[in-house]
């Protein structure tokens, strides 16, 4: 998970505001631990070591997700297995559930290509897809050339798209890639998922 961002439009760490009892990070770390055994969080150990994950460091601090994205595959291929693939989240996304990271997750490991991302009304989902660890030279090259935009560092890998026919059924509410960017993104999903829970 993606933890490392400055949050500047939010006024404050995406990954700690609380939705109920307890933090965001919580609540997504959750999820991927229905997904994974194995999770870790790109940011600052001493914000998130207490949410019982690894904690890794972005090797580019303020350079946006596709240096986090980057760090995570680097971790990754790291472990040794270069093929091995990698569900990587933003930490603002509340309505993630594991039954769409799961099908995501089977998805890639049967994909041929370095990036399974899912495409909705706003465009390539990134920060919800799919990732190669053996793809992270093209786009550490595409990061060091000047790209920070994540789907256009996407461009340099073979990719998979799923589209509404893939992800449609686990969000019939057209939520699941929505994202906290403001004050009232936040108040809105706490609204949202307090009355779920009412």
């Amino acid at each position: 998970m993606l933890a490392g961002g400055g949050s500047t439009r939010f006024g404050q760490d995406k990954a700690l505001a609380r939705i109920g009892d307890e933090a965001l990070l919580a609540r997504l770390c959750s999820v991927m631990r229905g997904v994974t055994p194995s999770v870790m969080i790109i940011g600052s150990r001493e914000k998130y070591a207490a949410f019982g994950a690894k904690c890794v460091p972005d090797r580019w601090p303020g350079e946006g997700p596709l240096g986090g994205i980057i760090t995570a595959l680097l971790t990754a291929a790291g472990r040794g297995d270069g093929g091995e693939w990698n569900i990587i989240v933003g930490c603002d996304m509340p309505f993630l559930t594991s039954y769409w990271l799961t099908y995501l997750a089977q998805r890639a490991q049967a994909s041929e290509a370095e990036v399974v991302a899912p495409r909705s009304a706003h465009g390539l989902e990134p920060l919800c897809a799919g990732w190669r660890a053996s793809g992270v030279e093209k786009l550490q090259r595409a990061f060091e050339g000047g790209t920070r935009k994540v789907t256009e560092a996407m461009k340099h890998l073979t990719m998979e798209v799923l589209d509404e026919t893939h992800w449609k059924r686990f969000d019939s509410a057209d939520r699941l890639f929505w994202n906290m960017n403001t004050p009232g993104d936040y108040e809105e999903a706490k609204r949202i998922l307090e009355a779920e829970h009412a």
